[in-house]
């Protein structure tokens, strides 16, 4: 019997959707990325009935819904969050929400093979969302808490590793710290999130009973004058 998951994000200047179908120890995943500034709300639903609709299933097969919930843009986040709430919430299935920063890194060790990466995305102000990551085996381990920051108050968590640099943050990479930058081999500005790096990322933490219910996730967004909810 085959299990889907729903994945999709809003929280950059991309949009995008993933289906996963898993059935006993087989996976695919097809989704859908484009970069579509200030149009999420007219890319996200056609992209989830491309998927649906590439995989033959209806909404209601659906075991669980997955979107990435920040940081990211303000308005970004919230078109996720009201979308993939209001899936899960009408399907009656758990939702998952996802960190951007993870699956960013996810996707850098996935596409090139890193296993040590900071994750930046310009969260404007002069400051990054920013966080680091240690990659093995499909999975992107986090160092320390996902913070928002001024660039050049970065601080890699051993000097001695190569780091890579990896998001639209290091678009800012003339104010970051000397040391940090002598300590990273490259830095990859053109990496958004992607949904599909969500999915695989949802799918582990449904599996694992991180599912909740739609009301209970809420987006991160980090910054101090926003008000947030973390989610459980």
């Amino acid at each position: 019997m085959s299990s889907y998951l729903l994945a999709l994000d809003a929280s950059s200047s991309a949009c995008s959707a993933a289906l996963i179908r898993a059935e006993g120890e087989h996976r695919e995943c097809l989704s859908r990325f484009e970069h579509t500034p200030r149009a999420h709300t007219k890319r996200l639903l056609p992209m989830i009935d491309e998927v649906l609709g590439e995989a033959g299933i209806t909404p209601k097969e659906l075991d669980g819904v997955a979107y990435g919930h920040g940081p990211g843009s303000f308005t970004g986040l919230r078109i996720a969050a009201g979308t993939a709430q209001g899936l899960a919430f009408g399907l009656d299935c758990p939702l998952v929400g996802v960190s951007t920063l993870e699956a960013l890194a996810l996707q850098a060790h996935r596409r090139y093979h890193f296993r040590h990466i900071v994750t930046a995305l310009d969260a404007r102000m002069g400051e990054v969302y920013t966080a680091a990551w240690r990659c093995g085996e499909d999975l992107a381990s986090l160092c320390d808490d996902e913070v928002v920051i001024d660039p050049a108050r970065v601080i890699l968590p051993d000097q001695q590793t190569d780091w890579v640099g990896v998001g639209s943050g290091f678009a800012l990479w003339d104010q970051f710290d000397d040391l940090l930058k002598a300590s990273m081999t490259q830095h990859l500005t053109d990496l958004e999130p992607r949904a599909e790096e969500m999915a695989w990322i949802g799918l582990r933490g449904l599996n694992a009973g991180a599912g909740r219910a739609p009301i209970e996730v809420q987006p991160v967004y980090l910054r101090n004058d926003v008000a947030w909810k973390k989610p459980a």
